[in-house]
């Protein structure tokens, strides 16, 4: 995704952003039964993500790799906590197996507004455990998820640059824990 459509997309959902923002600490902070369906997924997706989470060690252009489905690998290279409110998680996935291989649908989440505008990203949440808040990826006034999107097949040793954005956590948290769908969950930690 290039650098002008990206700040176009940020400028068009400041206020998205903030309502977002809004929205996703008052549905966080249910009691009893509201919050139990996302973290059933959030568990669901760590118990079939394989083998867990490992830090990519010597290198400082990443902060987790996730292990997926079908050979996929999921690099988080970046985490930054933009000026208007929302933290940007930038990524690689790659293909790690032998056969092209697709992203499963249900990194798209199950929410049906998202599911709505096709395959993505959608599903990918951030944990803050101090906080006990979990945010959801931002949605633009249409209601698409601000992730990349309808992402191809993807052949053997090939790679997709992805990204992600949500509603940035308090300032003084720093450590979330990563959660997307068919992938291992990890802890990152947020610049900026």
């Amino acid at each position: 995704m290039n650098i002008p459509f990206t700040m176009k997309v940020r400028r068009g959902v400041i206020a998205a952003a903030a309502a977002g923002l809004v929205l996703s600490v008052v549905g966080c902070s249910g009691t009893d039964g509201e919050d139990k369906k996302p973290e059933s997924t959030a568990s669901a997706a760590s118990k079939e993500g394989g083998s867990g989470p490992s830090a990519h060690e010597g290198s400082d252009e990443s902060l987790a790799e996730l292990k997926g489905e079908d050979g996929l690998i999921l690099k988080l290279t970046s985490a930054t906590r933009d000026a208007g409110g929302f933290v940007t998680v930038n990524g690689e996935l790659k293909n790690d197996g032998d056969e092209a291989a697709r992203v499963s649908v249900r990194t798209s989440g199950d929410e049906t507004e998202i599911i709505r505008h096709g395959s993505s990203l959608g599903g990918a949440t951030l944990v803050d455990s101090g906080g006990k808040k979990r945010y959801y990826v931002l949605r633009d006034t249409d209601g698409r998820p601000l992730t990349t999107t309808n992402m191809p097949r993807i052949k053997p040793g090939a790679s997709i640059p992805v990204f992600m954005q949500f509603p940035a956590p308090p300032a003084d948290t720093t450590k979330v824990t990563f959660q997307l769908p068919t992938f291992a969950a990890a802890p990152i930690e947020i610049s900026g």
